[in-house]
């Protein structure tokens, strides 16, 4: 029996300053990098980096079907804080998503959460169950929200001369 979604948390702790883990995560054009579900993420309206009320359009990639996009708003973008933003979709509901980051010791203890604001409906999870063939929602959302925190700590606890630079030439994430 399918159970619904209400929110789930993870937390890690990377050798990383709030402020270079907030710049990534923050940097949605760089979501692929760090996040298996999603194919590409672009700012729109002629945003180019987040504050409240911004939006974003995300094409994610998960099961069996095809991809499809949303268009996220930023609720928080508190640098070295939180990064926040909610993600509705017709029949899927609504869902904010949150990271925090908070120091500790010389690094941070980065949070990833999601809390279901409109829940989905019977025709979302007939699309997610049946078309995409994900059965068990939660523990998928769980395990990407793992894997991303994962590959978060890699590309910010590399060596700097192989972490990927910004069109300045400067690395992305101090």
């Amino acid at each position: 029996m399918r159970q619904e979604l209400t929110t789930d948390a993870v937390d890690r702790y990377i050798e990383a300053s709030p402020e270079a883990l907030y710049d990534l995560v923050s940097d949605v054009t760089r979501t692929p990098e760090r996040t298996p579900d999603i194919v590409s993420c672009e700012w729109l309206d002629g945003a180019t980096g987040p504050a409240v009320g911004v939006r974003f359009k995300s094409i994610n990639k998960q099961g069996r079907g095809p991809n499809w996009s949303n268009k996220p708003v930023v609720t928080v973008a508190d640098r070295g804080e939180e990064f926040s933003f909610t993600r509705s979709e017709p029949f899927a509901g609504t869902i904010l998503w949150r990271h925090r980051f908070v120091a500790e010791g010389t690094g941070t203890r980065m949070y990833e959460s999601y809390e279901v604001i409109e829940p989905i409906r019977l025709m979302g999870w007939f699309i997610i169950d049946t078309l995409y063939g994900m059965k068990d929602r939660r523990t998928d959302l769980r395990e990407s929200m793992i894997r991303s925190m994962d590959r978060v700590a890699e590309l910010v606890e590399q060596p700097p001369s192989e972490r990927r630079t910004s069109g300045t030439g400067t690395p992305s994430s101090n």
